[in-house]
């Protein structure tokens, strides 16, 4: 079955491009375009929609608005396209659900297997994006990493949410079942005071400090 995707993005000219792009591709059902995250989340709430690509810079709702309205009320899976510029928004994005960032200047390869990556439940960051989360993301303040806080099972999942591993892929490689993968990860959350997977992620690779 076809990914679906909804491309949200004010510039006509990227939004039909990226539609031209994808629909050359069966593997891609482009269900929607739509010039604001108000609308992107309005189609999600109402529509089936796999992989929400999301500007950052739109009116109404902009993409991290609409990224976290989308993660929180449906089950489509939030990515977000941004520029080098947009570090403030990264920062939220990260922390209101958003499951990737991709630069806008991609390859058109590479913005699909972004697609397919987040549509298989992976965290796509590219390392520019990394880079200023490194930078400059914080929650409340810089945190070392206290190893001593986790299990050896629970560090076991961090480091391969780090690397991408979707729930299901969690369990098969430490041969549990997902409802046991989602309880530490649930455990995890509660230890460092973060909300989301991909801030593990973010927490991790940056030695502990988010």
């Amino acid at each position: 079955m076809a990914i679906r995707v909804l491309i949200a993005d004010d510039d006509v000219l990227i939004r039909e491009g990226l539609k031209i792009i994808l629909s050359m591709d069966k593997e891609f059902e482009i269900v929607v375009c739509v010039e604001d995250g108000l609308q992107a989340v309005e189609y999600c709430l109402k529509e089936p929609v796999d992989v929400a690509l999301l500007d950052v810079r739109m009116p109404v709702l902009n993409g991290v608005e609409a990224a976290r309205e989308i993660s929180c009320q449906t089950t489509a899976k939030p990515l977000i396209l941004t520029t080098f510029d947009d570090d403030e928004f990264i920062t939220e994005g990260i922390k209101n659900g958003a499951k990737g960032y991709l630069l806008k200047n991609n390859p058109p390869d590479k913005i699909k297997d972004a697609i397919r990556m987040v549509h298989g439940g992976h965290i796509v960051l590219q390392d520019v994006v990394l880079d200023k989360l490194k930078e400059g993301l914080t929650i409340n303040h810089r945190r070392k990493f206290d190893r001593s806080l986790f299990s050896e099972r629970e560090l076991e999942i961090v480091e391969l949410i780090a690397k991408g591993f979707a729930n299901k892929e969690i369990a098969k490689t430490l041969y549990i079942s997902e409802g046991t993968v989602k309880n530490y990860i649930t455990s995890i959350l509660n230890k460092t005071g973060l909300g989301h997977r991909t801030q593990i992620a973010v927490y991790y690779i940056n030695g502990g400090r988010i």
